[in-house]
C-alpha cells in the first residue's frame, strides 16, 4: 500500500478552477492505478476520475466531469493531480485520492482501491 495526502481544496465561485494534488509515498508509485472520488453530505462516495499505469496511462472520467476535469500524474514526483475547471455548485464535496496496484474489478468502484487519503474539501458557491 501507499500513503496518500491530498491538498488543494478550498472555496471557489461557480465557473472557477481548482487543482487538487495527491502526494504518494512508495517506490513503486508508477505501477499504481490512481483515482479521485468525491463524497457529498448524505451521498455515497462517487467515482470522479482515474488514471491507470498500464497501457500508457489511460484516463477515465465520470460523465458529469468530462470536458471539465483532467487527471494527470507525475511519476518522478509521486504525484497525481485533478485539474477542475468550470466548477459547479454540485461539485461541492470532499475529494479523496485513492490507489490500487492491481484492480481486478472496475476502476469505477471505491471497493477496488486499497489506499485512501484523508480527503480535501471543495466548496463551490453559486
Amino acid at each position: 500500500q501507499v500513503q496518500l495526502v491530498e491538498s488543494g481544496g478550498g472555496l471557489v465561485q461557480a465557473g472557477g478552477s481548482l487543482r487538487l494534488s495527491c502526494a504518494a509515498s512508495g517506490r513503486t508509485f508508477s505501477r499504481y492505478n490512481m483515482g479521485w472520488f468525491c463524497e457529498a453530505p448524505g451521498k455515497e462516495r462517487e467515482f470522479v476520475a482515474a488514471i491507470t499505469w498500464s497501457g500508457g496511462d489511460s484516463t477515465y472520467y465520470a460523465d458529469s466531469v468530462k470536458g471539465r476535469f483532467t487527471i494527470s500524474r507525475d511519476n518522478a514526483k509521486n504525484m497525481v493531480y485533478l485539474q477542475m475547471n468550470s466548477l459547479k455548485p454540485e461539485d461541492t464535496a470532499v475529494y479523496y485520492c485513492a490507489a490500487a496496484q492491481y484492480i481486478t474489478g472496475s476502476i469505477y468502484y471505491p471497493k477496488n482501491y486499497d489506499s485512501w487519503g484523508q480527503g480535501t474539501q471543495v466548496t463551490v458557491s453559486s
